[in-house]
């Protein structure tokens, strides 16, 4: 077990949905330490949503210091507390998926030997995260670390372009729960590629939250992992009805498999294209979280953070960038509706570049096993993204 660490956290609408931001802090438990204070806008969303999003950002930060720590979640939203500890039901579509987002990341902290509970506090006891949020719903972006870290406190207007500058108030429609994004793009000429991307089902190693990528082991689908390919198999049909569609999968077994299902609920016979598939993790393929934490946590940390690191007789994320990217290209070029099943790696990649996501932050998308993400794509990088991980 590693340090002790507190996570406070917030997240605010005014207007609910309006106007919205989150806030978040982490606290060493020990020595009462402050390490991080983080803050940013969301456009509009509810409450819940800010919420949620300040929780998420509180244990991204707890990756950053310390994967292995015992770690107090603090909130003044019961909502929050009691849906993450299991005891509500989450019913809305969005709190599920920033749920799943949020588990992914609790995973990660319990593969690598630490541990996480959620505490309810009155909301006079979170006055700092409170007070974060608001920074956040003001059009703040807030990243002070203190633990010998870098430190980032900037305006909205410092950062990197939102996706919708250049369009005008009426091109901008408000979504249920999410940030308001546009919803129709600029005057263009020709059709979009409508593009489907469809992640693999759960395989033994992704219920053991083992390393599975590119010349590794290729595991085949769990019983589980088909279930949850005929799941996305009859969304897709649901979703492309009867256009003509080509489905792609990369080459890995599981990825086959899935698209297998998919193929057939389309009438299709499916294409292998190799470069969609997973990252290559070299001689760190099929070891867990926990065991690469033990061996090498700081190669751990390169491989999530730092694009340029390849694992040894691995890929990096940049080569990774290269071939996916190539891949991607070809689907845009190629027309009409293509459904492709892949990894969530290659997934990333593609939200990250259409959406110009930095590196730092790709990992803040979720992308469960059997989910649908949805982009509309012209050639030259125009794209509008229609909806992410959909289950």
């Amino acid at each position: 077990m590693g340090r002790r660490l507190r996570v406070e956290a917030d997240g605010g609408s005014r207007g609910n949905p309006g106007v919205a931001g989150y806030g978040a802090l982490v606290r060493d438990r020990a020595s009462g330490a402050l390490l991080v204070e983080l803050a940013a806008p969301l456009g509009k969303a509810s409450n819940n949503v800010a919420e949620y999003r300040g929780m998420i950002a509180g244990l991204e930060a707890v990756l950053r210091i310390d994967p292995s720590a015992d770690v107090e979640v603090a909130m003044d939203s019961k909502l929050v507390v009691e849906q993450m500890s299991g005891r509500w039901k989450i019913k809305h579509a969005d709190m599920r998926a920033l749920a799943l987002t949020a588990r992914d990341l609790l995973a990660d902290i319990t593969q690598a030997g630490g541990s996480v509970r959620f505490t309810w506090i009155p909301r006079a006891q979170n006055g700092d995260a409170d007070a974060l949020s608001n920074r956040g719903m003001d059009g703040d972006h807030v990243a002070d670390w203190h633990d010998g870290a870098a430190s980032e406190d900037v305006s909205a207007s410092a950062q990197a372009p939102d996706a919708g500058v250049g369009l005008s108030p009426e091109d901008l429609e408000p979504t249920r729960d999410t940030d308001q994004l546009p919803v129709r793009p600029p005057r263009r000429e020709g059709e979009p590629t409508r593009v489907v991307l469809v992640r693999h089902g759960v395989t033994d190693f992704t219920l053991e939250a083992r390393l599975d990528g590119r010349g590794g082991a290729d595991p085949a689908l769990a019983p589980r992992g088909h279930d949850q390919a005929e799941a996305a198999a009859r969304g897709v049909r649901a979703l492309v009805g009867d256009a003509e569609s080509v489905v792609i999968s990369s080459s890995l077994r599981r990825a086959r498999e899935t698209a297998e299902h998919v193929a057939d609920a389309l009438g299709v016979t499916p294409v292998q294209v190799a470069d969609w598939d997973e990252q290559s993790f070299g001689e760190w393929d099929g070891a867990s979280v926990g065991e690469l934490v033990a061996a090498d946590a700081a190669g751990f940390a390169a491989l999530r953070d730092d694009p340029a690191f390849a694992p040894p007789g691995g890929e990096s994320h940049e080569e990774l960038t290269t071939r996916v990217l190539a891949a991607w290209e070809a689907v845009v070029a190629r027309g009409g509706t293509v459904v492709v099943v892949c990894h969530r790696k290659p997934i990333l990649v593609v939200l990250a570049h259409v959406l110009g996501i930095p590196h730092d932050r790709i990992w803040r998308l979720a992308g469960a096993p059997g989910s649908l993400t949805a982009v509309e794509a012209w050639p030259g990088g125009e794209a509008v993204v229609a909806f992410t991980n959909r289950t």
